[in-house]
């Protein structure tokens, strides 16, 4: 076994890793020792990416590759045996074992001879190691026949070796017809990417006689050629957005159907989600969508976005160095719901990755996600900022493009482990401004152990009131009503409430929602114990916690310590969730985990947002203090909050769009109908008049009141909420919430309000978003297919 050149012994998994991915070919395989099991093996296979296969001895000797439960085991009495065995088809691997990788001669103990190694070579790559025979004599004859006359003629006074030149065209002649070959696809593909006026035709030589200046600068040609390409479909991507069709066509069973045709300057694509032969229709209709939302905002003539692209990511790293690139991580790739190829590798405005247990140093890591992210969109993101709590780590950045709509960034932390002492359990969080809107990101690392239910519970509690994030006269509520948008990410670590045969049949029939019943973070959102409000997209990939390190193959549940063993099912301890006020708008278009990153015992989890944002206001009062102004008035509300307190109550009003805080004259009604609850009034004349610094209703309609009831003894506040404006312009309206304190639900408040706008101040302009989606057509009509044309306006309607 030892002359096996697929036989590495003991290299380490990184090392094992990196030889299959500089092999880069399907079917590559090679086996090393264990790391984990002493007196096992691991067999390692390229495909796509690399796959890690458990070889374990029975108590007779016999080896056999891991199987999952149910599948047939086939055993072998030696390795040799065992990898002749799998290098048929259909034997349980993801490929067969095709290629195998040699040791690498510089750290193997055991040389292989020249001989040996030359034949290795020729056997994996599979190319040739000698030039062809006929350009071996033509070169035999120039040394031995034209040589001399080269010599000769520079004695002479020639400045070139005519000889040698046409020597070498001969030669190069075959390589010269590839070459024309090549250059002409390449160049049949940069002209789809090309204005119609740009040409890169070559100028093709004639007959044998080709001078070797032309190949030279046919060569710098392909070179150039192949190094601007991918900059050509880039910039066709990003920047030649023309216009866009939706044509309507009526299907015979249901009467409705879409035909989507996306078309860019010279290329036309096409997106049919309806389509019965198209497996991912909803990645279709969100790249579309995506798409036409980037078009549209290229060429809306808008000073500021109405929506940006958010990436949020978390990842328990194992105290483990991370791979060099981190790629599939930042692009989506990998299981669950996942973006369309069209759209993964198209940018994001917004990056937050949050991390626990990194080994990494904050510069290092930081450079480490720079480099990702340019090795692939050609873009140095600015950093916003980084917050840490010992190897706990939240990273945020942004587009260059948007650096100057940063602002009033703030960065916190705070300790939950040990009686909240000590910082190897907590949350970091990083917020700010994007123009006029508020964002902020959480990453966690909350108290481990399947029992633990109640003390995650209150480290999400205690996270929600003492992080200090955001504006200071907001420290009435908690971080959940202090930005438009929060975005919570993290090691949540909340388990399956299953047995774990239970767990990995469910997983090997991708039976996820059966688990989620299971899941206890979805039961305590159900009871309204963690998370209230918070929304999480469906999750369709599998638990990320608790892998074998090197593979995705194989879950390790149990833990050996001094203790004894710990179980740890598998479950999906990491998480990403998020809040936002209501009527704002915001679209989760990707969660998943990768399936590459082996080097945790924790899958790596992504997720994408549409998130819509408002513009900032360069002023903060009328210009002209006589002209007419907006205002809102409260014709009345009423609170029930849990209290066995008999005290009067105020509310008070915070909300970007008042210059000051206002509040209430205390209740005038009071009555306890439930014990327990208080159940409080105010009239109209109780409530203040609010005056908004701006009249305009495209500004007033974005914002939102934040409502806090507070007792007129200790001055305490016994409920929060958030009311949206955006549906309460024009005649008197109600509204309706409930009152959370503390992350739980403690009462309702609802109340009747009516905002006044002056007549000239009532212009308003469509959000981009608002016309992103495609309503299908019932009825086409008999002209059969309709067609709509967005091009430059803003609003479609317009055109």
């Amino acid at each position: 076994m030892a002359t096996a050149a697929w036989y590495h012994r003991d290299i380490s998994r990184v090392h094992a890793e990196d030889l299959l991915a500089r092999a880069g070919k399907d079917g590559s395989y090679l086996v090393r020792d264990s790391e984990s099991v002493p007196g096992a093996y691991a067999l390692c296979l390229f495909q796509r990416h690399v796959h890690t296969y458990r070889i374990l001895p029975d108590a007779d000797g016999l080896l056999a590759v891991q199987t999952a439960q149910g599948v047939q085991v086939n055993c072998f009495r030696t390795l040799e045996d065992l990898v002749l065995g799998y290098q048929h088809p259909h034997k349980g691997l993801v490929t067969p074992l095709l290629f195998p990788v040699p040791r690498d001669t510089d750290s193997d103990d055991e040389k292989p001879s020249p001989v040996a190694a030359s034949v290795n070579t020729v056997a994996f790559t599979g190319t040739p190691t000698k030039p062809a025979p006929h350009v071996i004599a033509l070169l035999n004859d120039y040394l031995f026949s034209e040589l001399p006359l080269d010599i000769e003629n520079v004695h002479k006074g020639s400045t070139t070796l005519c000889h040698l030149k046409r020597t070498l065209s001969t030669a190069c002649q075959g390589l010269n017809s590839e070459i024309d070959l090549t250059l002409s696809s390449l160049e049949t593909l940069a002209k789809v990417f090309d204005h119609p006026s740009c040409s890169l035709t070559h100028t093709k030589s004639q007959g044998p006689e080709m001078d070797i200046d032309t190949l030279l600068h046919k060569i710098s040609s392909l070179i150039s050629l192949l190094s601007s390409l991918e900059k050509k479909v880039c910039t066709c991507y990003f920047c030649c957005y023309s216009i866009i069709w939706f044509i309507f066509y009526p299907s015979e069973c249901t009467g409705k159907t879409t035909l989507w045709v996306l078309k860019f300057t010279g290329i036309h694509f096409f997106l049919s989600p309806n389509s019965p032969s198209d497996s991912h229709p909803l990645q279709k209709r969100d790249a579309f969508c995506q798409l036409l939302q980037l078009m549209k905002t290229r060429h809306s003539q808008l000073s500021e976005p109405d929506v940006v692209s958010v990436f949020v990511g978390t990842w328990n790293m194992g105290s483990s160095p991370p791979p060099r690139s981190l790629q599939s991580w930042v692009t989506c790739c990998g299981l669950g719901h996942t973006p369309d190829e069209s759209t993964a590798l198209i940018p994001h405005d917004i990056y937050a990755l949050g991390t626990q247990e990194n080994p990494q140093g904050e510069k290092e890591w930081i450079e480490h996600i720079k480099a990702t992210l340019r090795s692939y969109t050609q873009i140095d993101f600015k950093q916003v900022a980084v917050q840490s709590l010992w190897n706990m780590r939240l990273a945020v950045f942004v587009k260059p493009e948007h650096e100057n709509r940063i602002s009033h960034v703030t960065t916190a932390s705070v300790k939950t482990g040990l009686g909240n002492t000590l910082g190897n359990k907590g949350a970091v969080g990083v917020s700010f401004y994007f123009s006029g809107t508020s964002f902020g990101f959480v990453n966690c690392h909350l108290t481990s152990g399947s029992e633990k239910v109640l003390r995650r519970n209150q480290n999400f509690v205690d996270i929600l009131r003492l992080l200090s994030l955001g504006d200071k006269h907001l420290s009435v509520f908690d971080i959940s009503l202090r930005f438009t948008h929060l975005f919570w990410c993290g090691d949540l670590n909340y388990r399956l409430d299953l047995d774990v045969q239970d767990i990995l049949k469910h997983v090997s029939k991708r039976e996820f929602e059966e688990l989620m019943c299971a899941d206890q973070l979805t039961r305590e959102r159900h009871k309204r114990k963690a998370f209230l409000s918070f929304k999480e997209e469906k999750i369709t990939f599998p638990p990320t916690y608790r892998y074998e390190r090197g593979s995705r193959d194989c879950y390790l549940w149990q833990k050996y310590k001094t203790s004894g063993v710990r179980v740890n099912v598998p479950s999906w301890c990491d998480r990403i969730l998020c809040k936002s006020y209501p009527e704002t708008h915001i679209v989760c278009t990707a969660y998943g985990c990768t399936d590459d990153i082996f080097t945790s015992d924790h899958s790596p989890v992504f997720a994408t947002f549409q998130v819509g944002v408002t513009s900032l206001f360069s002023s903060k009062t009328d210009p002209n203090p006589n002209m007419e102004r907006a205002w809102i008035e409260l014709e009345g509300i009423e609170a029930i909050v849990k209290t066995a307190s008999k005290a009067k109550f105020f509310i008070e009003f915070h909300s970007h769009c008042l210059e000051d805080t206002r509040r209430s004259s205390e209740n005038d009604s009071q009555s306890c109908d439930v014990p327990g609850f208080l159940k409080l009034g105010w009239s109209f004349k109780q409530l203040p008049k609010l005056l908004p610094v701006m009249s305009d209703m495209e500004y007033l309609r974005d914002q939102h009141l934040l409502l806090s009831v507070k007792s007129c003894d200790g001055f305490e506040s016994y409920g929060e909420c958030c009311v949206a404006l955006f549906s309460l312009t024009g005649v008197s309206e109600q509204f309706e919430t409930f009152l959370s304190h503390r992350g739980e639900e403690i009462g309702s408040i609802r109340g009747r309000v009516r905002i006044h706008v002056p007549k000239d101040k009532r212009g308003m302009r469509q959000k981009i978003y608002v016309v992103l989606f495609a309503a299908g057509v019932a009825n086409p009509g008999p002209r059969g297919p309709r067609l709509r044309l967005f091009s430059n306006c803003v609003c479609p309607t317009h055109c």
